[in-house]
């Protein structure tokens, strides 16, 4: 008993680790497109958005539920399989912030669970009605839906900002965005912040210390909430960046849009506990409102990376949760062999991340490595475009070559000058 105890204990530690690694890695979904609009600076902004996930966390208990009595069948599960769950959702959260691509904690929690589960019990220890219902239907529904919506009001947004001035527009919304991205963080704690509830609850369950079908205790609730507001407060500058600047170039109508957007299909889902992803939610939204003003550019090459993360993180964390239960399956040895390899290679990804170092300073300054230059077409067509010419009424000005040069734009170069005399080495 005393070592169940004991093990206990590291489950809830490494839960806690985990719902601080989702709040650093979805703090992009609130935050994102105000902080390249402008919005607000990104230190104010990760704050806000930080203390918004804490209120979050006290709105409702619905989501755990659904992780806690929904996902895996209670009978037989042991702490070892929750470990094992946790140990594949940290990495493949740690390892999609490395490469900046906005990943589902979610579906890496629920991954790592399934796969921790089946590998203990097989296949009868996962509800699977549960699986699609409230998770593979609600994560293809989520961008789509909120997508679809984003464009729409972007739209509508532009179309009614076109009666006041622009500078005007710019500034109501802007001031919109702030009220919105206040509602995805408040929606992304009723949501993600309960998911860690649920997966302590069920072991808590597990190691006999709470009677099946429990809900979540308050001290529970409590340091769940604190431990997803610190990791959003640390602010997860990568994602920052990627779902920023590299989806695509909002400006403030299209942050708006795409936030209340994704607010609204978050809370909605949290109401019918839904375990929704954020992430696909609030990246289908910014994608959407992207595509809502006439000429906005979605950069695929990057989306493209981002889609095949998603389809990636739910069976890459199964896999890896499920080597994890194997290995722990030899006793204490085994236990403290996972433990181990977790710490090293969280120390790993840390270490290899400080080679480039992304925080508020630079989250603005550049796209990720690979994201296309928005309208390489329209930039094309714009620099050989024919100047107006001047001729008279009836008739029709020839273009020459000359003509057609002179709208290229010359390359920059700088004054000519004297050589200047060869450095010393």
């Amino acid at each position: 008993m005393e070592h169940v105890t004991l093990l206990l204990g590291i489950v809830i530690i490494t839960a806690l680790v985990f719902d601080f690694t989702n709040g650093f890695h979805d703090t992009a979904n609130a935050m994102a497109t105000t902080i390249s609009t402008g919005a607000l600076k990104p230190k104010t902004a990760v704050a806000m958005s930080a203390v918004l996930n804490l209120v979050g966390a006290f709105m409702s208990v619905e989501v755990a539920k659904t992780i806690s009595k929904g996902l895996v069948n209670e009978e037989g599960i042991q702490p070892e399989v929750i470990f094992a769950a946790l140990v594949g959702a940290i990495l493949w959260n740690l390892v999609t912030w490395l490469v900046g691509l906005p990943s589902s904690s979610s579906h890496a929690l629920m991954g790592g669970l399934i796969g921790a589960a089946v590998a203990s019990a097989g296949l009868d220890a996962v509800n699977g009605s549960v699986v699609v219902t409230k998770v593979l239907i609600p994560a293809v529904a989520a961008p789509i839906v909120a997508g679809v919506a984003a464009m729409l009001a972007a739209k509508v947004t532009y179309k009614l900002g076109g009666k006041v001035g622009e500078k005007t527009s710019t500034k109501g919304y802007r001031a919109g965005q702030i009220a919105s991205a206040s509602l995805v963080s408040l929606a992304h704690g009723t949501n993600d912040a309960q998911k860690t509830m649920g997966i302590i609850t069920l072991a808590l369950v597990a190691g006999g210390a709470l009677a099946p079908g429990s809900n979540p205790p308050v001290w529970v609730i409590v340091s769940a909430g604190m431990a997803i507001a610190m990791g959003t407060y640390l602010g997860g500058w990568r994602i920052i960046r990627t779902m920023g600047k590299g989806l695509t170039d909002l400006q403030p109508q299209q942050g708006f849009a795409a936030q209340t957007s994704a607010a609204s299909v978050i809370l909605a889902s949290s109401s019918l506990g839904f375990s929704l992803s954020t992430t696909h939610a609030c990246s289908g939204a910014v994608m959407g409102a992207g595509l809502g003003r006439k000429g906005g550019v979605v950069r695929w090459s990057t989306a493209t990376r981002m889609f095949i993360a998603w389809g990636l993180t739910l069976p890459a964390a199964a896999l890896v949760a499920s080597g994890a239960e194997l290995v722990m399956r030899t006793g204490d040895v085994g236990v403290a062999a996972v433990a181990v390899f977790l710490v090293a290679a969280c120390a790993a990804i840390w270490l290899i991340s400080r080679r480039q170092v992304v925080d508020h300073h630079n989250v603005n300054d550049v796209r990720p490595a690979g994201a296309e230059e928005p309208g390489v077409v329209t930039t094309a067509i714009a620099a050989v475009t024919v100047p107006p010419t001047v001729a008279a009424a009836g008739t029709t000005a020839a273009v020459t070559d000359e003509d057609l040069k002179a709208t290229i734009p010359a390359e920059t170069t700088a004054p000519t000058a004297a050589p200047a005399p060869a450095a010393a080495v």
